[in-house]
């Protein structure tokens, strides 16, 4: 009797949670999912930037190693983001379609996967460290900071890739501010150990690697524990595993587009570091802070956007397509609105922004004009990003790959390698504002298709 209740109980919550995904109204249901995500990514972006912060206090070229390694973690985040994306997107449809049991599946293969994935790249990584370093664009002078941060980096690999699958999980069910518990609290622990393991127990840029290593863990523990006392409706456990080709497939091909666009992040910063190294290691540095700078008015502007996916996801499983067009319409307005505004604050006061991190007139020169050119341009990027969280969510895959690799691949690559030979270091600085426009320019035409051929509520796609 008792097992009865319990079952009854779960099936009365897993009601609840669908019929609050397919029929609360799309804005509202958009910003209460998209609000959790947006403070778990501004915290992210927060102690980004706080690494950057402390770090750059130690000298000019500790301030290069975070641009370094950032290009180690894009790699772990590509693994990570694909198997969270690609059994959450999963999941969100098998959810509107009911079936509970086949979601399991998919979150227990996606997260044993992104484990094996972290724990290889960890052992080859450290094996080798120093030629890693040096391919993901490092100088002489920032090469022994930037072992020394990568190091504790690379211990936490397992954790980065399987908190990534987790926290997409929970998004796509509907439940971001359960995610967003564990990313937070691990953010301002890394923040408050910054300072303390790098100045206080004098370990250096090794204290800030260590700090986010502690913080990665701490936030996979939360994350794994509300899976552990079933908060959610999809589980994760070894009897779920399962020898069906078809889950693992769906999952690849599903997740292909986080691979490919934050493996091409990865690449990307490699280049651009590269590209840079001419120019020295204040130029280096000074891109960096710009990254990280943008990376901050990403995570609020379309941070709203990440509770579209489940939106998506949930409804386009449910057959509600009405639904998916106004949710995509809604973030796409309010990404470039809110994006747009917070860009304009962001170019006047870009120099005050660059000097919080170094105060070097060459650093500040070169920073304060690179963040008020992609200032310019950020308002288009919320449209190759909705367009390819839209695809993505509604298992689209190839669709979605292909517009994840026009930004940071197809365009930016080629234009940070050419311009630089006729405009210097302005090229580097133009790259990626003209990859915004370009992918932009792409990506609407497709979107506006894709929408315009969605059949009525209830009826199968063509």
């Amino acid at each position: 009797m008792e097992k009865k209740q319990v079952a009854h109980a779960i099936q009365e919550k897993d009601n609840r949670q669908y019929e609050k995904m397919t029929e609360t109204p799309i804005p509202r249901l958009i910003i209460s999912l998209g609000i959790p995500t947006t403070i778990s990514m501004l915290i992210t972006n927060i102690y980004n930037m706080a690494d950057s912060y402390f770090v750059s206090q130690i000298s000019l070229a500790a301030g290069g190693a975070p641009s370094v390694v950032f290009g180690l973690m894009s790699i772990l985040q590509a693994f990570g983001f694909m198997f969270g994306h690609g059994s959450g997107s999963n999941i969100s449809r098998m959810l509107g379609g009911r079936q509970t049991e086949r979601a399991s599946k998919y979150a227990s293969t996606g997260f044993l996967w992104a484990l094996v994935c972290g724990l290889l790249i960890s052992t080859f990584g450290l094996i080798f460290l120093e030629p890693l370093m040096l391919l993901l664009g490092s100088t002489d002078t920032i090469l022994p900071y930037a072992m020394d941060y990568a190091f504790f980096i690379l211990l936490a690999a397992p954790a980065m890739t399987t908190s990534c699958v987790l926290n997409n999980i929970l998004r796509y069910e509907g439940k971001a501010a359960l995610a967003m518990i564990g990313l937070t609290t691990g953010g301002l622990l890394n923040i408050v150990l910054d300072p303390i393991l790098i100045f206080g127990c004098d370990m250096g840029i090794g204290g800030a690697g260590l700090a986010t290593a502690i913080s990665q863990y701490i936030s996979f523990s939360i994350l794994f524990s509300i899976f552990l006392m079933r908060k959610t409706q999809s589980r994760i456990s070894v009897r779920y595993l399962t020898r069906e080709l078809r889950i693992p497939m769906d999952i690849i091909t599903t997740g292909l587009p986080s691979l490919a666009r934050q493996g091409l992040n990865s690449v990307s910063t490699m280049i651009l570091n590269i590209q840079a190294k001419p120019f020295g290691d204040a130029a280096i540095a000074a891109m960096g802070y710009v990254g990280r700078t943008s990376g901050l008015i990403f995570s609020v502007g379309l941070g709203i956007g990440q509770g579209f996916q489940p939106v998506a996801g949930f409804n386009y499983g449910a057959k509600k397509y009405s639904r998916v067009k106004k949710g995509t319409w809604f973030t796409l307005v309010f990404g470039a609105a809110f994006m747009g505004s917070i860009a304009v604050v962001c170019g006047v006061l870009a120099p005050e922004i660059i000097e919080i991190f170094r105060k070097e007139a060459e650093v500040v020169s070169i920073g304060s004009e690179a963040l008020r050119i992609q200032c310019a341009f950020l308002m288009f990027l919320p449209i190759s990003v909705v367009a390819t969280m839209l695809f993505q969510s509604i298992g689209k895959s190839v669709r979605a790959l292909v517009l994840s690799c026009l930004q940071s691949g197809l365009f930016f690559i080629p234009l940070c390698l050419i311009l630089p030979y006729f405009l210097e270091m302005r090229g580097i600085e133009l790259a990626q504002p003209i990859a915004y426009f370009l992918a932009a320019c792409v990506s609407l035409p497709s979107l506006l298709v894709f929408l315009r051929h969605l059949p009525k509520d209830g009826e199968a796609e063509k």
